[in-house]
C-alpha cells in the first residue's frame, strides 16, 4: 500500500516547492520546480562550483499525509543519468538536519525508485551525523531534492509522484 505526498499532475502540485541553492553561500548554481505541461514537475538548473558552490535544491513544506509514517519512500521519476538525494527534514529550521537517501534514476526513462527509510543518512549541511536516531518519517516536516557531487553543468529530473510506502 502508498500513501502519495506529492503527485505532480497539476500546476498547483509545485506552487509551494522553493529553491535553496549555493547562492545562500556566494555560489551561482541556481535550480526550480516547475510543471511540465506532459503532466510532470521538473527539478532543473544548473550546477557550478564558481565562489566554492557546488548544490542546488528545492524544498516543499510536507502535507498532513505524509505523516502517517511508512517504511519507504517511492519516487516515480525520469533521470538524466546523474545523481540526486531525496531528503526529509523533521524539524522547522531552515538550516537544520536533513535525513537524506541518494539515488541515480536512468536517463530518459520513468522509473519507479524505492529507497528504504534505514537507507536515509542524517546530514548537516553535506556532513554525516553519526549521533542522531534513525528517521522516524511520522515527524516529517519537509522534503526535498538535491543535486550535488560535483556534478557541474546543466541537470534536470522530472518526477510524477513521490509516495509513501508503508
Amino acid at each position: 500500500m502508498t500513501t502519495p505526498i506529492c503527485r505532480f499532475d497539476t500546476p498547483e502540485a509545485v506552487a509551494g516547492w522553493y529553491a535553496i541553492d549555493d547562492r545562500v553561500m556566494g555560489g551561482v548554481s541556481g535550480s526550480r520546480m516547475a510543471f511540465h505541461t506532459e503532466g510532470h514537475a521538473a527539478f532543473s538548473g544548473s550546477l557550478s562550483l564558481t565562489n566554492n558552490g557546488g548544490f542546488a535544491s528545492v524544498r516543499s513544506p510536507v502535507i498532513a499525509s505524509a505523516s502517517v509514517g511508512g517504511s519507504a519512500c517511492l519516487l516515480t521519476v525520469r533521470g538524466d543519468g546523474k545523481r540526486y538525494k531525496f531528503s526529509i527534514r523533521t524539524g522547522a529550521e531552515l538550516d537544520g538536519v536533513s535525513y537524506q537517501a541518494a539515488f541515480q534514476p536512468p536517463a530518459g526513462e520513468w522509473t519507479r525508485i524505492e529507497l528504504a527509510v534505514a537507507d536515509f543518512i542524517p546530514t548537516w549541511r553535506g556532513r554525516v551525523l553519526d549521533h542522531l536516531p534513525p528517521l522516524a518519517v511520522s515527524s516529517a516536516r519537509q522534503v526535498g531534492l538535491l543535486i550535488a557531487d560535483r556534478q557541474v553543468g546543466p541537470f534536470k529530473l522530472d518526477l510524477r509522484a513521490i509516495e509513501l510506502v508503508g
